[in-house]
């Protein structure tokens, strides 16, 4: 039996590594026909034909649909989730994305076309002979280049392209701050645009059943149920005639919370070719149309007293969107981004605007730490420019100003409050497990042409995600438990985790749960995967349902033992009558229970009232070689406070993925596009993935205090590392480029790219 606290192998890990996975392009269907998309190769212009004739000729083609066809069966355009300020309720600017595009593209790689064929070969080849004309137009790739006067308008629902111009918190602080004798620090940053790029791609099997008029769409996703919703408003449906299933998903990061157009026609091409119709993105398409992330441009002036308190925080921000508003990336620059602000370290005074504008780009979506990554790195870049500005330890102003465990629950400025957490005495662990007292002597060992640095970040996040979580606990005649969530896994290690939350509250054999998962038919609401929600959400309402299963259960076992039921006591599984060694398993109460016609079946909804806050600091040693502008990082560790940890082992694979996700950022990552909207980096032989040879072994350590906001004491874990990796990493090469004079870059720390700032500092 695995309680919480254990540290049992991953259950789903035997099928995974011998090949017993069963994910999408793994299953088989009868008559299965095959789609393929073609898609604009202009970032913006007009269409002026798309002749389809040559390709409906063409071997095993079934059809070629267009956005004429979608409109004679009245399809819908795809709308976001978010729609509105999530803070002040303010409606933005936004226009819905095309199922398919009639008038204009919009972004390189926007579907204009859809091919179904016998064959994915056959799909692929006449798809290349769809011959579609158009008229370019100027595109706009920047996002503070879409604000300027001189900019080309994308879309006339969007005048100016400024989806949201949100002025938040107090914006005169700083002055007042300077008038009281603070000095003032400035940056400007850009946290540039990133791919996403879960192992398994996007893809889609649908199917349409002309006897009851119902969509079954297979797919890889990460988020069903709402998803499921969107894509029935496309379709001009109900929800009810759309299911969702999602088999074993490779991965997903926050690529595939959202819903995507493909996902609408894959459905509505089944029902035009009587047969299932898949798609699986080729990884160039996954480059191109794939919901990226990030890409957000800051100036932020931190302002701090003599005795180096922090007096107030300004920051004025551009939020590149993409062509489209996808699902709740609309939010990313309200509730998300003004949680952290004042969370971590005392910051009496903040100010932000927010400026959210579309451009001809891929869409941007989410991924680990979306808005808390871009606050997080902004905050520990300017504490670190104001410690050399002004003189001072960068160490002792961070102690100087992080909340004290004594102030918990702790408020920012602007509304956020932390319910729990030690942030000095995870920072001083993280400082003391990365040796920095050595760093002093490990710098001067370092030989010429390279240079050592250090640098830590503190980090903070709110997880939860989609507020409501459904569970439904239900038990088996052969003494099995069927455990089926609307939470979404991805690889997390649910199937081990979850099932040793039901262990732990109602006393069975972990290894009697079994849970069940991807299916909205299953289960009537979900919150999927995002945000670090699953444990929190998930958890707590495994929780509450246990809770009215013990109370159902007494009811049973007060009637089987011969007792009242207010004499019944609940333990370790087991159903005792106080005060005497009379008791029953809750396995054999479960048993009667059913045979009585009674069951203790228990379905429980759960609504949080408040997120959860995981916090730590990681640092991270670098050395620079400062003739070739090369970065190894030698050493990284992290010390994180997740709460109460169900699985430690679970935990650490978490943290180990996050990690090198958040130093893929900072050395190797960056989707970049040129002047007229095409996408440079297209493939993985153009855009660099972390590899192993590029992250040292980790240290890892948790340094836990138990939330308060839900039974189980429990915090999201799968996020800081991405979080706090790109700023430790990057703090570590500035420091190590201190003597040199260099300051800053722009993207990922590449070779070329630190060469570059050197040469530029050594010519200043």
């Amino acid at each position: 039996m695995s309680r919480i606290g254990d540290a049992p192998k991953r259950h789903e890990d035997q099928r995974f590594v011998t090949g017993a996975g069963a994910y999408l392009d793994d299953m088989a269907f009868d008559g299965l026909s095959h789609a393929a998309f073609v898609r604009s190769p202009h970032a913006h212009a007009r269409i002026s034909e798309i002749d389809t004739t040559a390709a409906k000729a063409m071997p095993g083609v079934l059809a070629v649909l267009t956005a004429g066809d979608a409109a004679a069966d009245g399809l819908k355009p795809l709308v976001p989730f978010v729609t509105a300020n999530t803070v002040t309720d303010e409606p933005l600017a936004w226009d819905a994305q095309p199922l398919l595009a009639e008038h204009t593209v919009r972004f390189v790689g926007e579907p204009i076309a859809m091919v179904i064929a016998e064959t994915k070969t056959q799909a692929l080849d006449a798809a290349e002979a769809v011959a579609a004309s158009y008229e370019t137009l100027p595109a706009v790739t920047d996002g503070r280049a879409a604000l300027l006067a001189s900019a080309v308008e994308i879309s006339t629902d969007i005048p100016g392209n400024l989806c949201m111009d949100w002025r938040h918190g107090d914006q005169a602080a700083l002055e007042r701050a300077e008038a009281a004798g603070a000095s003032t620090v400035s940056i400007s940053l850009m946290n540039h645009r990133i791919v996403t790029n879960p192992m398994e791609p996007r893809g889609g099997v649908g199917v349409f059943d002309a006897g009851t008029g119902r969509y079954t769409l297979h797919v890889s996703s990460q988020n069903i149920h709402i998803n499921r919703d969107h894509i029935a408003t496309a379709l001009g449906v109900g929800r009810e005639a759309v299911r969702w299933l999602a088999p074993d998903v490779g991965g997903g990061f926050g690529a595939k919370n959202f819903a995507y157009v493909e996902q609408a026609l894959l459905l509505w091409a089944a029902r035009r070719a009587g047969r299932p119709v898949k798609w699986i993105a080729s990884r160039s398409e996954v480059f191109l149309a794939d919901h990226q992330a990030r890409d957000h441009w800051a100036e932020a002036s931190l302002a701090v007293m003599p005795d180096g308190r922090f007096a107030a925080l300004t920051i004025d921000s551009v939020a590149n969107l993409g062509a489209y508003m996808a699902g709740s990336a609309g939010g990313v620059q309200t509730n998300q981004y003004a949680h952290l602000p004042g969370t971590l370290y005392v910051i009496p005074n903040v100010g932000l605007r927010v400026q959210s504008v579309v451009t001809n780009t891929a869409p941007i979506g989410v991924t680990r730490g979306p808005g808390f990554g871009e606050m997080n790195n902004i905050i520990e870049r300017v504490i670190d420019a104001a410690a050399a500005k002004l003189g001072m330890d960068a160490m002792d102003l961070r102690r100087k100003n992080l909340i004290a465990p004594s102030a918990m629950p702790a408020a920012n400025p602007l509304g956020g409050t932390v319910d729990s957490g030690d942030f000095p005495k995870a920072f001083e662990a993280a400082l003391k497990a990365a040796d920095y007292g050595g760093l002093p002597a490990r710098k001067s060992a370092t030989a010429a042409p390279l240079l050592r640095g250090f640098g830590i970040a503190n980090h903070i996040k709110a997880t939860g995600g989609v507020p409501d979580e459904n569970v439904e606990i239900l038990f088996r005649a052969d003494g099995g438990v069927d455990l089926i969530t609307g939470t979404q896994t991805i690889g997390q290690g649910h199937e081990t985790t979850f099932p040793q939350l039901v262990a732990e509250r109602l006393g069975v054999p972990s290894d009697v749960v079994t849970m069940r998962h991807g299916d909205t038919d299953a289960i009537i609401n979900g919150g999927g995967h995002g945000s670090s929600r699953a444990t929190y959400m998930a958890g707590t309402a495994i929780w509450r349902a246990s809770e009215e299963i013990e109370a159902k259960g007494k009811i049973v076992a007060a009637d089987m033992l011969e007792a009242a039921a207010t004499d019944i006591t609940f333990s370790e599984g087991q159903f005792t009558v106080a005060g005497t060694d009379r008791s029953i398993g809750i396995l054999d109460v479960a048993k009667a229970a059913l045979e009585a016609g009674t069951p203790l079946d228990t379905f429980h909804a759960f609504t949080r009232e408040a997120m959860t806050y995981p916090c730590g600091a990681h640092a991270a040693e670098v050395t620079v070689d400062q003739d070739t502008g090369v970065v190894r990082l030698v050493n990284y560790t992290a010390v994180d406070d997740y709460g109460v940890l169900v699985n430690p082992m679970v935990a650490s694979g978490q943290v180990h993925g996050a990690i090198a996700q958040g130093v893929g950022q900072a050395l190797l990552e960056h989707a970049v596009y040129d002047e007229d909207g095409q996408l440079l980096a297209g493939s993985f032989m153009d855009y660099a993935m972390p590899r192993a040879d590029d992250l040292p072994s980790f240290t890892l350590d948790f340094s836990p205090t138990p939330c308060t906001t839900n039974p189980l004491g429990v915090k999201g874990c799968g996020e800081a590392g991405a979080i706090a990796g790109y700023p430790a990493v990057t703090l570590a090469i500035l420091d190590a480029l201190k003597p040199l004079g260099v300051e800053g870059w722009d993207g990922p720390a590449t070779p070329e790219t630190i060469w570059q700032a050197i040469q530029a500092a050594r010519s200043a």
